[in-house]
């Protein structure tokens, strides 16, 4: 399955649901701080959703929770990389993305034949600190090279004009969060997105 180069990543099911509406095909939640009950729930809603829409869910982090909910994606950090369960994960189908931010990292995800390796962040972000200097497009263009067919995904502090260069750069798919989830406008700011990351 090729991503599609719109994939933004959003704090709720709420957010899965607008981005829906809106267009999206390719969405990730990732919450933070929620209750296993709670969080369990909003997977399966989300999954529900997605599926509804003919969009790709996938989840950040709860892998666990994503094969018991019957997920087909997710997304692992380096240290969900190092604890997750990667066996139990393919033998369910389960496609996963990695993220990277240096060399070694990206040799530990590609040895794991993962969907999809994720590099950020491109640009500086103010979601979250970050102990990486920004990577720019010419690690981009780097990344792309040494993973090859494997699907590349840029993200960190991406605007629509910048993530029309990181596309051009190398990247196969552009994560977007804040420059969506904090604009005052989020509907009218997807859909700048989709215009500009679909052909």
């Amino acid at each position: 399955m090729t991503l599609d180069r719109f994939y933004p990543v959003v704090p709720d099911t709420d957010w899965v649901e607008r981005l829906l509406a809106w267009g999206a095909k390719l969405i990730q939640l990732r919450i933070k701080d929620c209750p296993e009950p709670a969080l369990r729930a909003q997977i399966e809603r989300a999954r529900t959703a997605c599926a509804a829409a003919g969009a790709q869910l996938v989840v950040n982090d709860h892998w666990q929770l994503a094969l018991d909910a019957g997920c087909d994606f997710v997304h692992l950090g380096q240290e969900d990389l190092a604890g997750a369960d990667l066996g139990a994960l393919r033998r369910a189908g389960v496609r996963f993305g990695v993220s990277t931010h240096d060399h070694v990292e990206l040799d530990r995800a590609l040895a794991e034949a993962p969907h999809y390796v994720a590099l950020g962040p491109i640009y500086p972000t103010q979601l979250k600190e970050m102990p990486w200097a920004p990577q720019g497009l010419a690690r981009l263009g780097e990344w792309k090279r040494l993973v090859g067919e494997t699907s590349l995904v840029a993200i960190g502090g991406l605007t629509v004009a910048r993530a029309e260069q990181c596309l051009t750069a190398g990247a196969d798919c552009v994560a977007v969060v804040g420059d969506i989830v904090r604009h005052p406008e989020p509907c009218l700011q997807a859909r700048a997105w989709l215009t500009a990351t679909r052909p």
